[in-house]
């Protein structure tokens, strides 16, 4: 009832999966991974543990394969069941259960797998290979360009109800306490994939770092449109306002849009911080007009 890839990025030692499924909130059912073991997506009458004795078997640096026969053999309904296993060395496997209902299949190879059931056809599955193997970008990008693809080619052949995105890494998470680095999910929605594709924008906007070049000098005219958006925005009093009280200002605006990843010295600031108080600027005139 389901379509997934779990993939690995060599480069970064990232792990992760994208999911959608029709189904409320796949992403409490179907993702697991672990940051230096491997990826594991679980469907098709899920079976939950494929998830937690899967990732117990790869730490004990058991093979996907080898894995896979583990799962199966201990479980007397198998044969429903449907699950894609790639581990921290890029090696995968992808099994479909012969009594899974159609369409189901999968494909698997260096760094991903695929899986599906109740699809459409076998489009789906084509379509989330070739993008995965043909983008370029993070695996976060990449995983969930692949399940775009998949979504667009057809997907779960009773609709669209929930998607997900889980990334694991070493000290990946908010502050660094644990692995999971992006941690996403659309539990119900009507076009979850593209609810789950600006989930990632924002992401990356509120906790990937500033880069040098986006990073500039708050004076001018820049100085001028960011006092002028601020007050339009109830951030600042433009009466008297010295460029102080415009720094302490814009401080403040970091801190109350949750932009501590993007707090520049003072006297800079990330353009793309200028950028989501433009758009922001720019919605409440259109609420308000």
């Amino acid at each position: 009832m389901t379509f997934s890839i779990v993939g690995f990025d060599p480069q970064t030692k990232e792990l992760g999966i994208a999911v959608a499924s029709k189904f409320l909130s796949v992403g409490a059912v179907v993702p697991f991974a672990k940051a230096g073991v491997g990826a594991i997506a679980t469907q098709s009458w899920a079976n939950l543990d494929y998830g937690k004795i899967g990732l117990e078997l790869l730490e004990k640096d058991m093979s996907p394969q080898k894995v896979l026969e583990e799962l199966v053999k201990n479980d007397d309904k198998s044969a429903s069941r449907q699950v894609g296993i790639v581990n921290a060395k890029g090696q995968s496997v992808t099994f479909t259960g012969e009594d899974c209902y159609e369409w189901a299949g999968g494909s698997a190879g260096s760094n991903f797998a695929i899986q599906g059931n109740i699809l459409v056809d076998q489009h789906t599955v084509e379509a989330m290979e070739s993008t995965f193997l043909q983008t370029k970008g993070t695996l976060a990008e990449r995983l969930l360009a692949s399940l775009l693809a998949g979504d667009v080619a057809g997907g779960d052949s009773r609709g669209k109800q929930s998607a997900a995105l889980l990334i694991v890494k070493e000290n990946g998470s908010y502050g660094g306490y644990n692995d999971r680095y992006i941690d996403l999910r659309v539990d119900d929605h009507e076009e979850p994939v593209q609810e789950l594709t600006r989930l990632l924008k924002l992401h990356q906007l509120y906790f990937e770092p500033s880069i040098p070049e986006d990073v500039v000098p708050i004076d001018g005219v820049l100085a001028e449109e960011i006092q002028d958006l601020l007050f339009e925005n109830g951030h600042l009093q433009r009466d008297h306002a010295e460029h102080d009280d415009l720094l302490d200002a814009i401080q403040s605006y970091h801190l109350i849009e949750n932009f501590d990843e993007r707090i520049q010295q003072r006297g800079m600031i990330d353009l793309k911080v200028v950028n989501y108080l433009r758009v922001s600027s720019s919605k409440r005139f259109i609420k308000y007009t």
